[in-house]
């Protein structure tokens, strides 16, 4: 079968384009600013057009391609149709030249992100499925056709099944922590982030979190000949637009320099690597040894030998969960690992600390494994002196001590009244869509229950007066509790669907508190006293959920810890047009520069407090684009025209909807 190809240089002009056109538009409708006139747009956009249609190659996040996102429930499990073995591993550098003995093999990066098996059929992208356990992984299709990189379309028409790894730069990973400010609420490693990306049931999210895809594996292509040849198989993937992960052809005889190569990259690269993989280039060879139960047999993985240091146990935190368990997490002196300063490390159960004979003041020998997680490797003086707490740190109550069917103890609150159980609760609360209360994560609201500072919402307001217990906690000091005030005191100013939301009532999310808090006038205690029978006849909101509504709210429980809340808080007017929904149903676009209102955010208000929506781009679901150049040949208003949406001036909008200036926001 003869294979459509796509040149290097082709494929960097049109990932080059991509991520013009994207900055581009970013700061068009996110940044309200122009990088950019609309002719310049609309050439590039036709240049990157023209390249799709001639090498068949679509990029997912390609301008010309409307990938829809969307929310599910759960994702789905699938059985691989042979199971992903793990790589037998070696740190010796020795043992790595014995296995590729007289072979040409191929020398690549072992990157550190999340393995994924994406199919392709008839050119399209078809499916993408996790590693999970080897055997059955999960379904995270609508998440890979958000990646930066992967292709949406390929040349090739015949079934294509590769694996490649899910990865996030080192940039990217820092960007996303730079917009959270509480320290124990960033992300601890880019491997990490890039799982839960991955995995989100919500693929904008994904998006948002620029992952890539670089295949290492092709396990089969219809109708291509190899020639016996893994490098021939990376070459051809290459030419249908995959970026594939970095390798070397090596042998014998250039094995020691190639690596002294990687050796000296590692510290530079760009995204996270664990190590180094050889693979047999001879592919029969390869299968001919076939696997042990664990490995197969044509490829190898090299690890770079772990840095260890010194240093002294100075405590052992038990870290409370939601189910109860008492996590230990043993606190040392600071010291510097891999380029970064750490001084936790996780003991995982009350096994593990009996093992190494933990003490306080014991000298530990630490490390990061994988270069990325602090762990124990050795107890150098083993006392054994570390005492097992009988009293739960958040409510007091008693623990035990239970022992899995494998013999692990682990400790737990018995209380199953324990306010750490809430913990769910407690996250949904400091939400940004609920109180917003930023710079407190869920790993701070562990310490904070572990040291018994709050029980109750109300708790949140009170922690002023435990300024000296917060400053001395791990990963706190003077400036992070200042910045935690500021924050807790601007959140005593919200706004009564913020509070719906926070409260966790069972159904109700964003949307459906704005609906209940706008119908009711915003007023608190008229909502506190709604029947079900008042509430269904809202809109969207079905008996169910209004009879669960009404008993949340009878729930004494319930009521006395919103009393014991409402003295710290004040409520903003959120609805300016409470009661007029004149453009409920309709659903805008809004494009270009605005002459009335202060900008695009402030004109999309005005919208959604009538009642309607505002979206990003031109659709059948579409009812009018606001744009002042109504004559603009720009993609939005061509888009229009084609589907025969309205297009209005912003005074042709205000006078259609009978809006006049001083009802701005």
């Amino acid at each position: 079968m003869n294979t459509p190809q796509i040149s290097e240089l082709m494929k960097n002009r049109m990932q080059e384009l991509v991520q013009i056109l994207q900055e581009a538009s970013r700061a068009y409708y996110a940044e309200d600013r122009e990088i950019m006139s609309n002719n310049e747009y609309d050439a590039l956009y036709d240049e990157l057009e023209a390249l799709e249609r001639e090498t068949g190659v679509i990029l997912a996040n390609s301008p010309t391609v409307q990938v829809g996102y969307e929310a599910v429930d759960s994702l789905p499990k699938e059985t691989h149709a042979s199971p992903m073995l793990s790589l037998d591993k070696t740190k010796d550098r020795e043992t790595l030249r014995a296995f590729l003995g007289d072979q040409k093999a191929l020398l690549s990066w072992k990157l550190d992100g999340l393995t994924i098996v994406l199919t392709y059929r008839d050119g399209k992208l078809f499916k993408a499925v996790t590693r999970g356990n080897g055997t059955v992984g999960e379904v995270v299709t609508n998440n890979a056709r958000v990646f930066v990189n992967t292709p949406l379309s390929i040349p090739h028409k015949g079934e294509v099944v590769l694996r490649g790894e899910a990865i996030i730069t080192y940039a990217d990973f820092d960007r996303i922590n730079e917009t959270i400010a509480e320290v124990d609420a960033k992300y601890k490693n880019p491997r990490n982030l890039c799982s839960g990306s991955v995995r989100q049931l919500n693929n904008e999210i994904t998006a948002q979190r620029s992952v890539r895809f670089y295949a290492f594996s092709l396990v089969s292509a219809e109708g291509v000949d190899f020639n016996n040849s893994h490098e021939q198989e990376f070459r051809w993937l290459i030419s249908q637009g995959f970026d594939v992960v970095e390798y070397r052809a090596v042998t014998a005889d250039n094995l020691d320099p190639v690596m002294d190569e990687f050796a000296e990259k590692i510290e530079q690269n760009p995204f996270p690597s664990d190590g180094l993989v050889l693979l047999y280039d001879d592919i029969a060879f390869g299968l001919s040894l076939g696997t042990t139960a664990k490995f197969p047999r044509n490829a190898i993985a090299f690890k770079w030998a772990d840095e260890k240091r010194n240093t002294r146990l100075k405590e052992i935190e038990w870290s409370p969960s939601r189910t109860g368990l008492l996590n230990p997490v043993a606190i040392f002196e600071p010291v510097d690992l891999e380029g970064s300063v750490v001084s936790r490390a996780s003991v995982h159960n009350v096994s593990i600390v009996k093992e190494l004979k933990l003490g306080i003041g014991d000298e530990l020998e630490v490390y990061k494994a994988n270069m990325i997680i602090p762990q124990i490797a050795a107890n150098l003086t083993g006392s054994g002196t570390a005492e097992i707490p009988a009293f739960c740190p958040v409510c007091g109550g008693a623990t035990e001590i239970r022992t899995s069917a494998e013999g692990v103890e682990t400790l737990h609150c018995a209380n199953s009244e324990c306010p750490a159980k809430r913990m769910k609760s407690f996250t949904l609360f400091v939400n940004r869509d609920a109180l917003n209360i930023d710079g407190i994560s869920e790993s701070t609201l562990e310490k904070f229950m572990a040291h018994g500072l709050i029980h109750d919402y109300a708790d949140l307001f009170r922690l002023e007066a435990h300024r000296e217990t917060i400053v001395g906690m791990d990963g706190f000091g003077e400036l992070s509790f200042k910045n935690l005030m500021e924050s807790i005191e601007k959140a005593k100013n919200t706004t009564v669907s913020r509070l719906l939301y926070g409260l966790g009532i069972p159904e109700i999310g964003t949307a459906t508190a704005r609906l209940i808090s706008r119908a009711f006038d915003e007023d608190l205690d008229a909502i506190r006293r709604a029947d079900a029978e008042q509430l269904s006849q809202l809109d969207q909101i079905g008996a169910v959920i209004a009879q669960s509504f009404e008993q949340w709210w009878k729930d004494p429980k319930h009521a006395a810890s919103v009393d014991e809340l409402l003295p710290y808080l004040s409520f903003a007017q959120e609805f300016q047009n409470a009661g007029e929904q004149k453009l409920k149903g309709l659903t805008f676009v809004i494009t270009g520069s605005l002459n009335h209102y202060a900008n695009r955010n402030a004109l999309k208000k005005q919208i959604e407090d009538l009642g309607g929506k505002v979206t990003g781009s031109v659709s059948a679901k579409t009812s009018f684009l606001i744009n002042n150049d109504v004559t603009s040949t720009s993609g939005k208003n061509r888009k229009a025209a084609e589907l025969q949406i309205p297009i209005l001036s912003e005074a042709d909008f205000m006078e259609r909807f009978d809006l006049s200036v001083d009802e701005k926001p």
